[in-house]
């Protein structure tokens, strides 16, 4: 039987506008620094272990994964930040065979539009929810029997769809 591979797609946390900063190098705002530790404790505890993770080169992804306090080989891709499903597929296609959950933190659209062109074939209320909204921080995670050479649309399953986010007592 093929081994089952884990995908998590992240969207950074909530940043900052700080005047004159360019987009590229905007950092997290303090709310995005508060649900991006959540959305580590929740990968942490419903996702297990990140082997590896592909993060785009800008501030908020680097302080979003930061934030999450995972621990994992990284490799920081230009590509990611801006990146369409096609480039966020073919960074995944260089993963390690071996890797058998792989985080990618990156930024809306290509996150989401990613997440959906991978789970294109179900159909599901985690994809309607997809569709309508991927805010900052939010967490889709797809499984393959696909090895990351053959990622692309259509081959996974969206398992998961969580947005963290606050409660009040």
């Amino acid at each position: 039987m093929a081994e089952l591979r884990t995908l998590v797609l992240m969207r950074h946390g909530k940043s900052g506008y700080p005047e004159g900063t360019p987009d590229h190098d905007r950092p997290l705002a303090e709310r995005g620094q508060r649900e991006a530790a959540l959305a580590g404790r929740w990968i942490a505890e419903n996702v297990g272990n990140i082997d590896a993770v592909i993060c785009s080169t800008a501030t908020r992804t680097r302080e979003t994964l930061i934030a999450t306090g995972i621990e994992a080989p990284v490799r920081f891709e230009q590509r990611i930040y801006g990146g369409s499903p096609e480039e966020i597929f073919e960074e995944a296609t260089l993963t390690e065979p071996a890797t058998s959950t792989l985080l990618i933190v990156g930024h809306a659209p290509g996150i989401p539009w990613t997440a959906l062109e991978l789970a294109s074939e179900n159909e599901s209320s985690a994809i309607d929810a997809i569709t309508m909204k991927f805010p900052t921080s939010a967490i889709a995670v797809l499984t393959t029997t696909a090895s990351w050479a053959e990622l692309g649309p259509g081959i996974g399953s969206l398992t998961q769809f969580h947005v963290p986010r606050e409660t009040s007592d």
